[in-house]
């Protein structure tokens, strides 16, 4: 039986005709190679063409301070896996969706309808960021413009929510704190999908000029009457302390005034004389009081 004549060489000079060795894989591969070159050729560009023309979908890089989200076209968002930074090959029939993880800032102004139908314009700067770990869930229910669909509009509702109920002067002076109040309210119904907000730092409050100039000028004139109350306040508080201190005056003396007597106060002014004889500056003293008057007390210190 005779095997295929492909499988022999028969351009190997001095085999015999009757024995011819089979080609090697090697060979068959460069024989076949050189027989569909053009269409091996053409593969190839093709394949190439490809590459490039799908490069940015295969190839996926996540910069520094974003993580990726994969959408898979016959499994759907993968929420249970958050890619980091680095180098990524996926399939071009997929796609990467990318997060900005870091902090980020946004300043909106929106206008708020007091208890009393007066309009206020808040100014704010929001800060926040998502909940990295929470990448996927928020790229399937909200979707990449989640700023505009949920940061921005729930903290509107919930700031005119808090807000609206109180009038207009309230809000322009927080009166106990009410803006606080709202500003944590907002924190935390935000919070619930899956965004993370820092903090709310209200920059401004706006009103027409003549209402503001009003609750400015109402404002200074509490001010003032604070001021005169306080004043009046200190007089009766001096006035108390100085009555306080005339009575204690007045019982001092009226006890000292029975304590003493003739010979006590005849004691006192000789001591007293004595306290003078004795000091540097001291001339000779002639006094008299009373009975000692008529003896003449004398104290000569020379000087």
């Amino acid at each position: 039986m005779t095997r295929p004549s492909e499988w022999f060489d028969d351009d190997m000079p001095g085999t015999p005709a009757a024995v011819h060795r089979p080609l090697t894989r090697r060979q068959r591969f460069a024989a076949w190679l050189h027989e569909h070159a053009p269409v091996f050729v053409v593969a190839n560009l093709l394949f190439i063409l490809l590459v490039v023309f799908l490069w940015n979908r295969i190839v996926v890089v996540i910069p520094p301070g974003q993580n990726g989200v994969l959408f898979r076209l016959f499994s759907g968002t993968e929420v249970d896996h958050v890619y980091g930074e680095g180098f990524y090959l996926i399939s071009p029939l997929n796609e990467m969706h990318l997060y900005e993880v870091r902090k980020q800032l946004i300043q909106h102004e929106f206008d708020v309808l007091t208890a009393k139908g007066m309009s206020v314009r808040l100014s704010l700067a929001i800060r926040y960021q998502p909940e990295a770990e929470m990448l996927g869930l928020l790229h399937q229910r909200i979707g990449p413009d989640y700023t505009t669909r949920v940061v921005i509009p729930q903290v509107e509702s919930v700031m005119r929510k808090h807000l609206g109920q109180y009038v207009a002067q309230d809000v322009y002076t927080n009166k106990d704190g009410l803006l606080t109040r709202a500003i944590l309210a907002t924190l935390d119904e935000v919070g619930r999908n899956f965004v993370h907000i820092d903090d709310i730092i209200i920059r401004s409050i706006q009103m027409p000029d003549k209402i503001r100039s009003a609750i400015e000028d109402k404002l200074a004139q509490e001010e003032l009457s604070k001021s005169y109350e306080f004043r009046l306040q200190t007089a009766r508080q001096e006035a108390e302390r100085l009555a306080i201190e005339a009575e204690g005056l007045k019982q001092h003396n009226s006890i000292l005034a029975k304590s003493l007597s003739e010979p006590v106060l005849q004691r006192e002014h000789i001591e007293a004389m004595r306290e003078l004889a004795k000091s540097n500056n001291a001339k000779t003293v002639i006094m008299g009081s009373g009975a000692v008057a008529d003896g003449k007390l004398m104290f000569n210190v020379a000087p």
